[in-house]
Parts: structure tokens; C-alpha cells; sequence
């Protein structure tokens, strides 16, 4: 009873909250309370709250509350939610310009990439949300991504052929592990670790908060750090609440949006250091002494396959090009 009476005060307080303030921007995220996106976007509330003097606020629903990432974005291109943090990943077969993005070794390194998303090239990518009804406002990090496996510590290509690595339902990251020698296996991420437990499959990829805390690291002990994958992730709004607001609060919006990001990258540098750092203790072999470039040539065909038009062409030039 007293919980369900806490529950509700605390229901409460928020849509009393919300009616304090003109305008109430209902956000989305996928990740748990705490987490950096999250708590990223709730400072971006703060700003805003504080620049319009109370007229802006923003609400964050959390852990999914309002459905998984496809869903999500939906609803953000129809106005019910309007905002919505999501990774780029779900956008690839909305939005070709976001497919660079996802390629495997795009990225030298974090820096490299906070240097594209930060500059003209970042810029350029968010602008094409506008045709997808969605405005594109920040980009978010969503760390390295690198393999574990339950079977084996992975010191080269040869050591991954014939192996079944479970990965997220995208054309781009089933044709990387098929042309690494593995076997790709789509499948939702919550069933992750009941299918390396018992053997479904050998193993995933993810980055080091995500392999820490869904306890992935406790049934796939060896991780391999060839991080292939950096993608950003991204903050949206929806085109028809941005069209609601006048020109002076959209320019709010969107200096709070950016103002997040270094708020964000801070947590997440915390976050990632914190998880390694467990995950490591737990006895996990690290394998952190490995020869990228086989890794990174086998990536031909991929690129040759999903980079085709002369828009993505030229994207994958200046990207490397802004080394």
C-alpha cells in the first residue's frame, strides 16, 4: 500500500510539473534510468527550463517505457512523442545517409568520430532527418563495439570462421561477420544471454557497458578488442512539435540539445572506464593486442555492397579524409 501510494504522489508531482510549465516536451529513451543518454537529455531539460524561465520543460520516459527503438521512431515522425534518443542503427533503412555511420572501421577512433559528427559532415547527416519528418538535434555516444565469445580467446580472423555471432537486425552488420569467417545471427537483445548459455550461439558484440551490465560477460568470457564498430547515436524531434514552437524556442531547443552533449560524452567516459574495470576483475580475458588491418580489409566487399550511390560515396571520402 505505501508503495503504490509513493507510486502515485509521485505521479503527481510530475504532471504537476508538467502543467507549471507552457510547454512539456515528452521524451524516449530505451536505456535504464542513470544511464548517460538518459541523464544527458534530463540536462538538456534543465537548460531549457532555465533559459525559457519555466515555459519549457522536458519529461523523459526511460527503460522503454514507451516502446523499443522502431517504434519509438514512428511515433516521433507522427507527433506523439517528441523526442526521442535513439540509435542510428534503426535509421539505416529509413535514412541512407546514416549507413556511413554504421560501417564497420569508418571510424580511426572516438576522436576521429567526434571530429565528424562534431563538424560540417555531422551536420550534413542531421540535416536529411528533415525529409523523414524528424529534425535532427545532437549526436550522442554509443562507445566501441568489439566481440566475446564464450568459446575461445579471438587473436585474428582465422579464430572467428565458423563461429555464430548473434547481432542486431541490420543487412550491414550480418554481411561484417559473414565476411570475417562467422556466422551472423540476428536476434533481440534480450535474449542474448539465454542463447550463448546454451549454445545457440557463441557469442555477440557490444561495447564494454552493455557486455558488463546485461551480465553478458559471465557466460562469454573472452572479448576481443577489434572495435569495429563506433556508431553515434542520436537525438531527434519530432518535425511536427518543432513546427509548434517559435524561432526564438527552436533555437533554445536546439543550443540545449548540443549544450547535453559534453554532459553525455563525460558519463559515458565514466561509464565505459567503470565497466572495464569490472568486467576485468571478473577474471575476463582481454584480448588487447590485435592486428586491425586483416580485420579492416576484409571489410571490401561490405562497403562495396551497402556504400553504392554517389552521395554515400563521397560521405566515406570526407570522413577519412577528416583524420
Amino acid at each position: 500500500m505505501k508503495t503504490t501510494l509513493a507510486t502515485l504522489l509521485a505521479s503527481v508531482a510530475l504532471v504537476g510539473a508538467a502543467q507549471a510549465c507552457e510547454i512539456t516536451l515528452r521524451s524516449s529513451d530505451t536505456h535504464p534510468e542513470g544511464y548517460p543518454t538518459v541523464v544527458a537529455v534530463q540536462k538538456m531539460g534543465e537548460l531549457l527550463e532555465e533559459r525559457s524561465d519555466g515555459r519549457i520543460c522536458v519529461e523523459v520516459f526511460h527503460s522503454a517505457q514507451l516502446g523499443e527503438e522502431k517504434d519509438t521512431i514512428e511515433q516521433t515522425q507522427l507527433g506523439v512523442i517528441d523526442l526521442n534518443r535513439v540509435s542510428l542503427g534503426p535509421f539505416n533503412n529509413i535514412i541512407e545517409e546514416t549507413k556511413v555511420f554504421s560501417l564497420p572501421y569508418i571510424f580511426a577512433g572516438t576522436d576521429h568520430m567526434h571530429k565528424v559528427v562534431d563538424g560540417e559532415i555531422g551536420d550534413r547527416i542531421l540535416n536529411e532527418f528533415q525529409n523523414h519528418q524528424l529534425v535532427g538535434l545532437a549526436y550522442y555516444d554509443g562507445g566501441s563495439r568489439s566481440f566475446y565469445n564464450s568459446q575461445k580467446p579471438i587473436h585474428s580472423i582465422d579464430d572467428m570462421s565458423g563461429m555464430k555471432f548473434r547481432v542486431m537486425q541490420s543487412d550491414v552488420f550480418v554481411d561484417m561477420v559473414d565476411a570475417l569467417g562467422g556466422n551472423a545471427t540476428p536476434l533481440p537483445y534480450g535474449e542474448v544471454y539465454s542463447s550463448i548459455q546454451t549454445g545457440v550461439i557463441d557469442g555477440a558484440e557490444n561495447n564494454w557497458p552493455s557486455y558488463e551490465s546485461s551480465g553478458h560477460y559471465e557466460v562469454a568470457g573472452y572479448y576481443t578488442l577489434d572495435q569495429h564498430l563506433i556508431v553515434p547515436e542520436v537525438l531527434v524531434m519530432s518535425q511536427t512539435s518543432w513546427n509548434k514552437l517559435s524561432a526564438e524556442d527552436q533555437a533554445l531547443v536546439k543550443q540545449a540539445a548540443k549544450d547535453s552533449v559534453p554532459v553525455m560524452r563525460q558519463l559515458w567516459a565514466e561509464r565505459e572506464a567503470a565497466s572495464e574495470e569490472k568486467v576485468r576483475a571478473s577474471g575476463v580475458e582481454v584480448v588487447a593486442d590485435i592486428d586491425k588491418k586483416p580485420f579492416m580489409d576484409a571489410m571490401v566487399p561490405v562497403y562495396e555492397k551497402h556504400v553504392t550511390s554517389e552521395k554515400l560515396k563521397t560521405l566515406v571520402e570526407d570522413i577519412r579524409a577528416a583524420q
